[in-house]
């Protein structure tokens, strides 16, 4: 179980990656691209799928509380993650707020992950 954790984690921070960076290297235009989008479903997946597993590894204490606040940014993330890409493919200007919404808050999720012990 645990190689099968680390397998998700490693692909968990992937998609961390992906919002983070596309927001990085828009920065000056802010946009939403559509691989933030694939990037917050990858983060989705891997963490419910990390969660269920969590219980299962020894030495294992999960924080539910501090998880679920995760679960709740991610999903918040997920949501302007498709708002964005939808408004990029109709051609529809996407706001400074909305495109630093994406980014920040995925931003956000990694600070807790790495500092609420």
């Amino acid at each position: 179980m645990s190689i099968l954790f680390s397998i998700l984690l490693f692909l968990h921070i992937v998609g961390a990656a992906m919002i983070v960076g596309y927001w990085i290297a828009t920065m000056k235009q802010p946009t939403v691209h559509p691989r933030q989008r694939d990037g917050a479903f990858v983060q989705l997946v891997t963490g419910i799928a990390m969660m269920g597993i969590l219980p299962l590894l020894p030495d294992a204490h999960p924080n539910y509380f501090k998880l679920g606040i995760k679960f709740a940014i991610g999903v918040a993330v997920a949501v302007l993650a498709v708002i964005g890409t939808r408004k990029v493919k109709k051609g529809e200007e996407v706001s400074t707020g909305l495109a630093h919404g994406v980014g920040g808050l995925a931003l956000v999720n990694i600070a807790i992950a790495t500092i609420w012990n």
